[in-house]
This record gives C-alpha cells, structure tokens and sequence, in this order.
C-alpha cells in the first residue's frame, strides 16, 4: 500500500511538482538571459580592445610628431637630448637640454672673458738704441739724416 501511494501523488504534491517545474523554466530563462549579457559583453570587451589598440596608435603617432615638431621649433638644442616617449617626458627633456646649453654657454663666455685679448694694434714703441746699427746711432746723435 505504500507503494500505491509513492505513485499516485497528493494534491499537494502535485502542487509543489508544478511550482517547482515552474521555477525551473524561470531559473532556464533567467539563465539563458544571463548568458546572452555574457555574450554580448564579451563582444563590447573586444570592441574596446580594438578601440584602445587603435587609441594607442594614434597616440604614439600623434606624440611622434610633437617630439618633431619640438626638435624643428628649437633648432639651437641637439635633437639628441630631447627625448621621452610621451607629450610631458619630451617637455622636460626641452627644459633640461635648454638648462644644459645655458650652463655650456656661460662657461664658455666665463673662459673667453678670462682670456680676451684688446683689439686693435698694439702700441708703437719706439726701438732704443740698442736695435740700431752704429750707422743710425750715428744719424741720430746729429740729429735726423744726412
């Protein structure tokens, strides 16, 4: 007899059959739903990426050409000391490579000052009589030439 009775449920039972499947079909939609959102944001994530690469391109390039255009607008600095892989490292390199030209010029305007030489000829002096010959010793202790 309890045999019977494990086949045939009760109303009850039948009841909790029903809303237990009914909750599986809203859990199986529910899941289905979150798995499309996975799916679609996964696909948003590999747009991004594919922006965010082309991003860095253009931001490479574009600094790239600023570094250039720094190098050609300062024509007295060695594009050698202007460096920097971004907009800000290549504005400081600028600063410092212009700090080091100016310590480079005053020592060297220092040492050419420190060795500056007058200009012009220098003074005529007059010979003495030792660089005379005993002709012009002669010639001029009788006082011009003869």
């Amino acid at each position: 007899m309890d045999n019977e009775q494990n086949q045939n449920p009760t109303g009850d039972e039948q009841n909790r059959v029903t809303e237990l499947e009914s909750l599986l079909t809203t859990k199986d939609a529910e899941l289905a739903n979150a798995n499309a959102r996975v799916a679609e944001l996964e696909q948003a994530a590999v747009g991004a990426s594919e922006r965010l690469n082309r991003l860095e391109g253009s931001l490479a390039q574009a600094v790239s050409s600023y570094k250039t255009r720094v190098v050609q607008s300062n024509p007295d600095v060695l594009k050698e000391l202007i460096t920097g892989d971004n907009i800000e490292a290549i504005d400081n390199s600028l600063v410092k490579a212009r700090e080091l030209i100016g310590k480079v010029k005053s020592g060297i305007e220092a040492e050419i000052s420190s060795a500056r030489v007058p200009a012009g000829a220098p003074q005529r002096t007059s010979l003495g009589a030792q660089a005379l010959s005993p002709r012009e010793k002669i010639q001029q202790a009788l006082g011009g030439r003869h």
